[in-house]
């Protein structure tokens, strides 16, 4: 009974060594590198939490913050989409999901900025207080990595709309499959720095 619980285990652990073994480098890369993102960000939101945040001040976090957080989630949902609409070789569809989450990508940069505005007028500025200095960086470089998908995001997009229009052109598109490996490691990317951001925002939230 005992070495066949031990069989059942050691299969298990062979069959995960497996499927490590088989992964594409380039998908073990952006899995290491969200989770040193992962890591980073932690770091930091526990320096802002040591800080105190905002809780002996009559600081509201910007309603912006929560309108970006809508958008994220949104382009969340339009990029979870593109890899079934791939495989389905509708590449017109595929269009404009992939343009839908670009729109939604560059609202939320957007609605960041004026977040950073409603909290310069509340009087919280990066070289003031600690709390609002970390609030900032971490606002920011969230930004800055999500910048990162966004170029790729844009590359695919307008690479898709080109072959879109062109029948030999969709059908090697199409029957590339290092493409769909593009888009799903695109996919894993974004929401990762989407539940990232939820992750980050409801900090904000507790600690304002």
């Amino acid at each position: 009974m005992d070495s066949d619980k031990k069989n059942k285990i050691d299969s298990k652990q062979l069959s995960a060594f497996g499927k490590i073994e088989r992964m594409h480098p380039i998908r073990m890369l952006l899995y290491l590198s969200m989770i040193g993102i992962g890591v980073l960000f932690f770091i930091l939101v526990i320096a802002f939490a040591r800080t105190g945040g905002f809780q002996n001040e009559s600081f509201e976090l910007p309603k912006f913050f929560s309108v970006s957080t809508l958008l994220l989630l949104f382009s969340s949902y339009t990029i979870s989409k593109v890899p079934g609409i791939y495989k389905k070789d509708k590449l017109k569809k595929m269009t404009r999901f992939l343009g839908f989450t670009l729109g939604f990508g560059v609202l939320f940069v957007g609605a960041q900025l004026i977040g950073w505005n409603e909290m310069t007028k509340e009087g919280v500025y990066f070289t003031g207080k600690a709390s609002g200095t970390y609030l900032y960086l971490i606002s920011a470089l969230h930004i800055l990595h999500l910048l990162g998908g966004l170029i790729f995001l844009s590359f695919l997009f307008f690479k898709t709309a080109h072959v879109a229009a062109d029948g030999v052109r969709s059908l090697v598109f199409i029957r590339d499959p290092f493409r769909y490996l593009q888009l799903t490691m695109l996919r894993s990317y974004w929401n990762f720095m989407d539940f990232l951001w939820l992750g980050l925002y409801l900090v904000f939230l507790f600690m304002a």
